[in-house]
């Protein structure tokens, strides 16, 4: 789907598809993802989702982090989000936290610099460890995005491998879901797990939106019944949650 660089009429035209980049941080590369839908044109403002891949798809390809979830759904429908997308990759052993989410928040500002992005459309999502990441991400930087979506995620972790120097909600773990909703309170945030979720205990899931909806009236939870951890087929697939993701905005 490479377009080229093409001048035609008052429109320039560029390479789109999934497109291969990199940003350094610290001295380390980081290899990432844009996809740029076929019919992007210049002439309009373009919603930008940054999306954040589990812990299965780490590596130093640039290329695993496309093959599940919001990614996937793309390849196989590309009518399904008109969107770019942005999806970096966190190296083995590593989560988004540190570095790699500071590499995460590069890829996107040079993207949005890149391409005609609009800055009141600019989405987060994640899931799994990208769910993890998405609040992490979302709690420093809430006036950037117009939505988060965390799926099968978690602010707290229940064993010390999911616990990095950097969490969620810097201090004790008894009122990290209350300081995660406070800065999360003016965002709409909807937050998907599976019932059944025998990875990610769903409590993680429940406890935030319990915190969040006490002071954020935007937003949502929804438990998908008779589920396990793959929640996110089920949501990047759905119809009406790409209705509402695309119907928020910032201002």
């Amino acid at each position: 789907m490479s377009a080229g660089l093409q001048q035609s009429g008052a429109q320039v035209r560029v390479d789109t598809g999934f497109l291969n980049r990199t940003v350094d941080v610290k001295g380390t590369t980081y290899k990432y993802q844009v996809y740029v839908p076929s019919d992007y044109v210049t002439s309009q403002k373009w919603p930008v989702i940054l999306f954040l891949h589990g812990a299965g798809e780490r590596g130093k390809d640039g290329l695993l982090q496309t093959q599940v979830g919001l990614p996937s759904v793309i390849r196989g429908d590309v009518k399904k989000y008109p969107a770019i997308v942005v999806m970096p990759q966190v190296p083995p052993d590593s989560m988004w936290t540190g570095d790699p989410a500071q590499a995460a928040m590069l890829a996107l500002e040079r993207t949005m610099k890149e391409y005609a992005a609009d800055p009141d459309r600019v989405y987060l999502t994640g899931l799994s460890m990208g769910g993890n990441g998405s609040f992490y991400l979302g709690y420093r930087h809430a006036e950037t995005f117009a939505a988060v979506v965390p799926i099968c995620g978690w602010i707290t972790p229940w064993t010390e491998r999911w616990r990095p120097a950097d969490v969620v909600a810097p201090g004790d773990d008894a009122t990290a879901f209350e300081r995660t909703a406070q800065k999360l309170a003016k965002t709409p945030v909807w937050i998907f797990h599976g019932e059944m979720d025998n990875v990610v205990p769903v409590e993680q899931s429940r406890k935030a939106a319990e915190a969040l909806m006490k002071v954020n009236p935007q937003a949502k939870y929804t438990e998908v019944a008779g589920t396990g951890h793959n929640s996110w087929d089920n949501t990047y697939n759905s119809a009406s949650f790409i209705s509402w993701l695309f119907a928020q905005k910032k201002h």
